[in-house]
């Protein structure tokens, strides 16, 4: 479940081991949370449990904290492949995605994924020999345009889908009394909104 870098190389090496897979996710494109929208939630401290939900945290500024080097894959190095882009050590979101994008691509993973697709539900399945051994998972999607529901049953499920959705609040006394504005940086895309305040 997940396809960003986590969920990726998982696939890519379950399908090596002879596995059949199918990696689902709920974004169109692969990349997780290195995937940049300027869209934002509507709610700048995201508590409204109605809101519609933002699955990223980058902002256009964006550049990684670890070089390149440390963020590579072992067999597939996270080296500039072209003039046209972000040569630094530290480069920005948008080189993250990219390398990832030709990982897929070098990989041949996409044809594992089920894009625009959500899991609603994971649960352990009726084991398969009167109940002394292994235990299958069921798994319930949707896949979003359509509406289409699936319920599958799989030998084993891998749960790569990340921990940045859902911004933490810290508990600060008295911060329901201050006047200013309130955001949580889940929210922050540029810096323009906030010119001369």
């Amino acid at each position: 479940i997940g396809a960003g870098p986590a969920g990726l190389v998982a696939a890519r090496e379950l399908r090596r081991e002879g596995h059949s897979v199918v990696v689902f996710e709920r974004q169109k494109q692969v990349g997780g949370t290195w995937i940049y929208t300027d869209h934002v939630e509507p709610d700048p401290l995201s508590v409204d449990p109605t809101r519609p939900i933002v699955h990223s945290s980058v902002y256009g500024s964006l550049r990684t904290n670890l070089p390149r080097e440390c963020m590579g894959y072992r067999d597939f190095p996270f080296v500039v492949r072209s003039d046209s882009r972000d040569p630094r050590r530290f480069p920005n979101h948008g080189e993250v995605l990219t390398y990832l994008q030709e990982f897929v691509k070098e990989f041949g993973i996409e044809e594992m994924i089920r894009f625009e697709t959500t899991v609603l539900r994971v649960i352990p399945a009726a084991k398969t020999d009167g109940g002394e051994g292994i235990e299958k998972w069921r798994i319930e999607s949707e896949e979003k345009e359509k509406k289409v529901r699936c319920d599958e049953i799989y030998d084993a499920v891998v749960i790569c889908n990340g921990h940045y959705t859902e911004p933490r609040l810290a508990e600060i006394p008295g911060i329901s009394c201050w006047p200013g504005k309130e955001m949580h940086s889940h929210n922050y895309r540029i810096p323009e909104p906030f010119k001369d305040q």
